[in-house]
């Protein structure tokens, strides 16, 4: 019987679970003293994401780390947000997130720039589905707090159609307008 429930265990999982990639960013091991000696417990902090668009977060305490694992992923595919991407590579605009102590700076990058981030910050991009990107952590080093605050800068994110709709406009009135090329060849005639 137990392993007919085993089985059935893992084709659930295996069904349920193919389009999402996790990443374990931190083990914390808890000894609580008792009378007999001590109680060693596991909490884990794992970020979930099927690198377009979409990631999430979520900790998970236990007695064994493969549960402890378990209960975070399972926290974490319910917890997740969608974050709209440019070209599917970078972030749209520049944005602080912030959240206790921890405070994070991400900026866009042009392609090739690859993931400058550390840590707890990195595992979240990778997750995400993010190629390009610029960040810096300031304050707080707690893993917790810096992927809270990465998160909250991720849902101030928006894409130029969103903007746009919001504002009863067209997405070409809301970007600015890329007019290089004339504003060279005046300067140059001019000089000459």
């Amino acid at each position: 019987m137990a392993r007919d429930s085993y089985n059935r265990g893992n084709r659930r999982d295996r069904d349920e679970s193919p389009e999402f990639a996790d990443r374990l960013v931190a083990i914390n091991r808890v000894s609580k003293t008792v009378k007999g000696g001590k109680r060693f417990g596991f909490a884990a902090l794992v970020v979930v994401g099927d690198q377009k668009g979409r990631v999430g977060f979520g900790k998970g305490k236990a007695k064994e780390v493969p549960e402890a694992i378990r209960k975070a992923t399972e926290q974490a595919k319910r917890n997740m947000i969608r974050v709209p991407l440019r070209d599917g590579r970078t972030l749209h605009h520049d944005v602080q997130g912030r959240h206790g102590a921890g405070r994070v700076v991400m900026r866009t990058a042009v392609p090739g720039t690859g993931i400058i981030a550390g840590g707890p910050m990195r595992a979240v991009f990778e997750m995400l589905g993010v190629q390009d990107v610029v960040s810096k952590s300031l304050g707080s080093q707690n893993p917790y707090n810096m992927i809270r605050a990465t998160l909250d800068g991720l849902q101030k994110q928006y894409s130029p159609r969103s903007v746009a709709q919001r504002r009863g406009k067209k997405v070409a009135d809301i970007l600015p307008k890329r007019d290089d090329a004339p504003a060279e060849s005046s300067l140059v005639a001019e000089e000459s």
